[in-house]
């Protein structure tokens, strides 16, 4: 008898609990709130305020309306970085992805050390991004020296540095949301295709890719920000050189930074070009979070149409 009041005393205290928890919901999620207000939504408004400023430090902001934003779209490195971004994005999205998806099928197969193969793959993903830079800068001026030029001489081994860089690091991460996606297509169409008389390949188009479309949603969603995003890689393999001087209209001499990415830009124009330049520095970055936003809504609500309704 005890034990039975003692089990009725603590299902009524679950209740008066969960009846507790359910009237004062607020009081747990203040914590997290005012840590995401402090640590991001006031930043972030704050950041777009300076965008409209010239500034040295945020005590002394002197509002300027939108003369940045006409600074930051007419400085040539800038627009220069905005393509060489987009462009490493779009090599770098196709082949992360066909890499990872290619890796997590084979591994998908039932082959011997199939778990080994997949710590192996997803380890580089743990590494730094400023170690990995300077790594594979040793790596590539290493390979680079037979024929007596640099990763640091040439634009296109910059770039094609930090695509194999960019794909190193990340096709372990995709292919292990691959994995979850193939493990997930349900068992019963790849049987009724057999059945059918399917194909390997026919199978794959026809049924495993298309139950694929939410793991593909969420790799191209961050294979594309994060490549938008690449900073400390880039920073460490290359700092945006080599380095091309322009004339400009008013004789003044520009620096065309040829393997600098929209990140690296805003660094450098924000710590590098004097405190006059924070106020431009700070609208490239309001533009930055702008581009990487409607580029990311797009991608989700087209790749988002093609999922398979189950």
């Amino acid at each position: 008898m005890r034990r039975k009041r003692s089990g009725l005393r603590t299902g009524g205290n679950g209740v008066l609990l969960r009846h507790a928890m359910r009237r004062y919901w607020f009081v747990f999620l203040l914590p997290m709130t005012a840590a995401f207000a402090v640590g991001f939504v006031w930043p972030f408004l704050q950041g777009i305020y300076l965008s409209f400023c010239s500034f040295t430090t945020t005590s002394n902001a002197r509002f300027v309306g939108i003369e940045n934003y006409f600074t930051a779209i007419g400085d040539k490195g800038f627009i220069y970085s905005f393509w060489f971004t987009a462009l490493f994005a779009a090599v770098a999205l196709v082949l992360i992805n066909l890499l990872a998806f290619a890796v997590a099928y084979v591994l998908t197969q039932g082959i011997r050390g199939a778990n080994l193969f997949r710590t192996v793959f997803f380890m580089p993903n743990l590494i730094g991004g400023i170690v990995l830079g300077y790594i594979w800068s040793i790596l590539f001026d290493g390979v680079l020296r037979m024929y007596n030029t640099s990763i640091l001489m040439e634009t296109k081994y910059g770039f094609w540095g930090l695509i194999i860089l960019q794909c190193w690091q990340q096709v372990g991460y995709m292919m292990i949301i691959y994995i979850a996606g193939l493990q997930a297509v349900p068992e019963d169409m790849l049987e009724a295709a057999r059945m059918d008389g399917a194909g390997r390949w026919s199978t794959l188009i026809r049924v495993t890719i298309p139950n694929l479309m939410p793991a593909i949603t969420i790799c191209t969603f961050l294979t594309l920000t994060n490549s938008f995003k690449l900073f400390d890689q880039n920073l460490a393999l290359t700092g945006g050189a080599p380095f091309v001087f322009e004339k400009g209209a008013d004789g003044t001499l520009n620096t065309i930074r040829t393997t600098e990415m929209l990140a690296l830009n805003i660094y450098n124009t924000f710590y590098g070009q004097g405190s006059i330049s924070r106020g431009a520095a700070q609208a490239k970055a309001v533009l930055f979070f702008v581009l990487v936003a409607v580029i990311s809504v797009l991608q989700l609500r087209t790749t988002r149409s093609r999922e398979v309704q189950r």
